[in-house]
């Protein structure tokens, strides 16, 4: 028998235990979107976005769940979901893979008259087309998946079929260089144009949207127009988005920003740090970063740098022995970007060199252009040198004393770690170095890159160690 009064209710005491075990932006992301549906004797049917988002809600909230179920209905507590159908979007049905470079429909823009031509429209009423710079390539079929981006592409696929629809936006992917961020997200951008032809992508740099916003503003002085031509876009990706430096940049952003999300478009934007890490980036920015759902890309297991070569090479055409693939799989370990790389290298040089092995060629390659003895860097390392650069301890580097030299020590060794450690988050350089929280971290890189601008002795300190740490000198 069906208890029609009772399921709301229940539900809504579920969210107060629950609203009491997580953080309220959590709350707000993974638990208002949820509608309960019906209770059956002890069955409450939840309707959710879609699967992913149940994948998600269970793997992260599980316990909590039956925790507060089980409170509310008993020990025999079972939950089903439904998902949600998605409205508001045109039916396409589409045959095959697109093979063409994507393109979007011609779109107005109206603005106010002025005798200025500018970069992005002109006056009054005009029909612009807007390139969407996709790269027909970086498709979600060319992307292997692992541990290191499971995450990430289960959310993409979910936004490509829903854009501005699910609780992912905006999507912020981050992770060190060449792990994929720029891939992921033009695959989304692709196959949100394969679904929804209609529907105005456009793909740009942190760097461009910057240049773009001073030509606007210093050269033509049409902000206008600038702002006109962003707000038009349904699905806006920007690649790098920590170098959008400027208050006046971020202010123009800002304003695209909150447009765009308002009016339930998708917003997708990666960087090379977490959004808690950005610097010089307004906090009212920050926060908006947050409110959907940040994803890090990690280094790849063995596994996936396997069938990563696995896929390069049948893409290729060429016969590789699988334990040359094996040997090169497991010497380097960086990310998806040098692998290629690699693979490449052993491709050309195996027509020149026909005289020598492919796996002597392949242990030469990666000596060569990788350097895996001499190059590894480690915070261990960084500490050592400079420990040794300014004649203290690591007792002392590590330690809260506040005496100048020992306190610039630290703070240069974290900005080393920082920057010379692909992948090495904030919170991990704190650790390492005598218990710091994240913050602090932030802090001592902030510092250093003050006095480097400031100070010719302390930008020699940096300059020199840095040197002492690069592979040349090792």
């Amino acid at each position: 028998m069906e208890n029609i009064k009772g399921h709301i209710a229940i539900w809504d005491n579920c969210l107060q235990i629950i609203s009491q075990n997580v953080e309220p932006q959590q709350f707000n992301t993974w638990f208002k979107p949820i509608r309960a549906v019906s209770l059956v004797d002890s069955t409450l049917t939840l309707e959710v976005p879609n699967d992913f988002f149940r994948e998600y809600l269970e793997g992260a909230y599980l316990d909590l769940l039956k925790r507060a179920l089980r409170r509310e209905i008993g020990q025999d507590a079972k939950l089903r979901y439904m998902f949600r159908p998605v409205s508001g979007q045109p039916s396409m049905k589409v045959d095959g893979r697109m093979t063409s470079d994507p393109s979007n429909p011609p779109v107005n823009v109206v603005t106010p008259p002025s005798d200025k031509p500018n970069p992005f429209v002109y006056p009054g009423i005009h029909k612009i087309s807007i390139d969407p710079r996709l790269n027909p390539a970086y498709n979600f079929d060319s992307i292997v998946e692992g541990e290191c981006n499971k995450m990430g592409l289960a959310a993409g696929k979910n936004i490509a079929a829903a854009p501005g629809k699910t609780p992912f936006n905006p999507l912020f992917i981050f992770g060190g260089s060449g792990l994929g961020k720029t891939h992921l997200a033009q695959a989304i951008g692709l196959a949100v144009k394969e679904k929804y032809p209609d529907l105005v992508v456009l793909y740009v740099t942190g760097h461009e949207f910057k240049t773009q916003y001073m030509v606007a503003v210093n050269v033509r002085n049409n902000i206008t127009d600038f702002l006109a031509y962003y707000m038009k876009i349904d699905v806006l990706i920007v690649d790098d988005i920590q170098d959008l430096m400027g208050p006046g940049c971020q202010n123009a952003f800002f304003n695209v920003f909150n447009h765009l999300h308002q009016n339930g478009k998708q917003l997708l934007f990666t960087s090379d740090r977490a959004p808690v890490e950005l610097q010089n980036f307004e906090e009212r920015l920050l926060s908006r970063f947050k409110w959907g759902l940040s994803v890090q890309l990690t280094h790849p297991d063995y596994g996936t740098r396997l069938r990563m070569l696995e896929a390069r090479v049948a893409k290729e055409g060429v016969e590789i022995a699988h334990e040359v693939l094996e040997f090169i799989a497991t010497k380097v370990r960086t990310n998806f970007r040098e692998l290629e790389g690699i693979l490449v290298s052993l491709i050309a040089h195996s027509l020149v060199e026909k005289d020598k092995s492919l796996m002597e060629l392949a242990a030469g390659i990666t000596e060569n252009l990788i350097g895996e003895a001499k190059t590894d860097m480690s915070i261990d390392k960084v500490q050592t040198n400079v420990c040794e650069y300014f004649n203290i301890t690591r007792d002392d580097l590590l330690s809260k004393s506040r005496k100048r030299q020992i306190v610039q020590a630290r703070q240069i060794s974290m900005y080393l770690c920082r920057n010379l450690i692909s992948n090495c988050s904030l919170a991990t350089i704190g650790a390492e170095t005598g218990g710091k929280d994240h913050a602090t971290v932030l802090h001592a890189c902030t510092t250093v890159n003050d006095l480097m601008s400031t100070d010719k002795t302390f930008k020699k300190y940096v300059t020199d160690i840095e040197s002492i740490l690069s592979p040349s000198h090792i």
